[in-house]
C-alpha cells in the first residue's frame, strides 16, 4: 500500500491507494459503502483485469480506510468524487477507465462529470435510486453518526463500529474527529444526508442534468435485477438512457444478485463484492471496443 497527498476543495488529504499491473489502459475502481481497498472482491476484480494487460488502481475514498477523514458541508460524495480525480492527476494516470459499483458506481459518476479530464470511460453497477434506496442512503451513512454526536459528543461517534477501520488504519484520525465540534458535525452530516434526498431533478444525487447531457465518455451500464430495492432496475435503465454514449447490458449473474450476497454476508459466508470479478470479460470486451489502450 502507498500514500499520496491529494489537494482538493477540502484541503490536502492523505489517500492510501495500491496500482495492480504495470502498464497498459489504466482503470480505477471504487467500491461502495465505508468500505476500503482490501474489502473481499475489490483486489481480485483488479488482478482479473490487470491480468489481461491494464493497471488497475484500488484505493481508499476518505472517510474510508486508510485515507483521512474529512467532514466538510460539501455532500460526501462530491467530495470523493474530487479525491478522486486528484488521485488519477497526483499518480498521472489519467484518463482512466472509471469503474465502481453501489456507491462507488456514483463517486464514478460524479468524478466523470465533475471531471472529465480524468475519465477514459465509465463503467457502473448497482446505482442507488429510487425513494427508499436514496433515503436509506442518508439513514445509514449519517443517523448513527448524528445520533452518537447529540448523546455524547465526539468520543461517542469514534467509539461507533462505522468508524473502527479508518481509526485503526489512519490513527491521526483519531484526533481530527475527536478535534471537531459536535454541533457543527452534526450540521455537516445533516446536509449530507439532505444531499441524497430524492424528488428533485438529479436522478443520481449531485449529478446535474447538465453534467449528465455533457457526459461524453463511453459509458458501460449494468442492468440491476429487478427485485432490488437498493439498486432499482429502473433506476439504472434511466441512467443509460440519460447519459449519451451509454451501453445498458445484462450483468453475468441473476436477478438477486444484490440480495443473495446480503444474505450470504450476514451468514458469515461471503462479502456484498466478491462476485465483482465475474463482470471482467464484459467489461474488457466493451473497454477494447471504446477505449484505446
Amino acid at each position: 500500500m502507498s500514500t499520496t497527498t491529494v489537494g482538493t476543495a477540502a484541503g490536502d488529504l492523505a489517500i492510501a491507494y495500491e496500482v495492480v499491473g504495470e502498464g497498459g489502459r489504466p482503470w480505477i475502481i471504487t467500491p461502495g459503502g465505508r468500505v476500503s481497498k482490501d474489502y473481499p472482491g475489490i483486489r481480485e476484480m483488479a488482478q482479473a483485469i490487470a491480468d489481461a494487460g491494464d493497471q488497475v488502481v484500488i484505493w481508499d475514498r476518505p472517510n474510508t480506510g486508510a485515507s483521512d477523514v474529512v467532514f466538510e458541508r460539501t455532500p460526501e460524495s462530491l467530495l470523493q468524487a474530487d479525491a478522486l480525480a486528484g488521485l488519477l492527476r497526483t499518480l498521472d494516470l489519467g484518463p482512466a477507465v472509471l469503474a465502481g459499483g453501489s456507491g462507488g458506481s456514483r463517486v464514478s459518476m460524479l468524478a466523470a462529470g465533475r471531471h472529465p479530464d480524468v475519465a477514459s470511460g465509465l463503467a457502473v453497477w448497482w446505482i442507488s435510486g429510487g425513494v427508499l434506496g436514496l433515503i436509506g442512503l442518508g439513514w445509514h451513512y449519517c443517523s448513527e453518526s448524528i445520533r452518537a454526536a447529540f448523546y455524547g459528543g465526539m468520543e461517542a461517534v469514534v467509539s461507533l463500529p462505522d468508524w473502527r477501520e479508518v481509526l485503526e488504519r489512519n490513527p491521526a484520525n483519531r484526533d481530527r474527529m475527536l478535534a471537531l465540534d459536535p454541533a457543527e458535525f452534526i450540521g455537516v452530516l445533516e446536509e449530507w444526508m439532505l444531499a441524497y434526498w430524492p424528488g428533485g431533478d438529479e436522478l443520481v444525487p449531485g449529478l446535474t442534468p447538465e453534467q449528465q447531457a455533457a457526459l461524453g465518455v463511453p459509458t458501460i451500464v449494468f442492468r440491476s435485477g429487478d427485485v432490488d430495492l437498493n439498486h432499482p432496475r429502473e433506476t439504472s435503465e434511466q441512467v443509460a438512457a440519460g447519459l449519451p454514449r451509454a451501453r445498458l447490458v445484462d450483468p453475468p449473474w441473476g436477478e438477486r444478485e444484490w440480495r443473495d450476497r446480503q444474505e450470504a454476508r450476514n451468514r458469515g459466508e461471503g462479502s456484498l463484492f466478491d462476485r465483482w470479478h465475474l463482470l471482467v470479460p464484459q467489461l474488457l470486451e466493451w473497454a477494447d471496443e471504446v477505449v484505446p489502450r
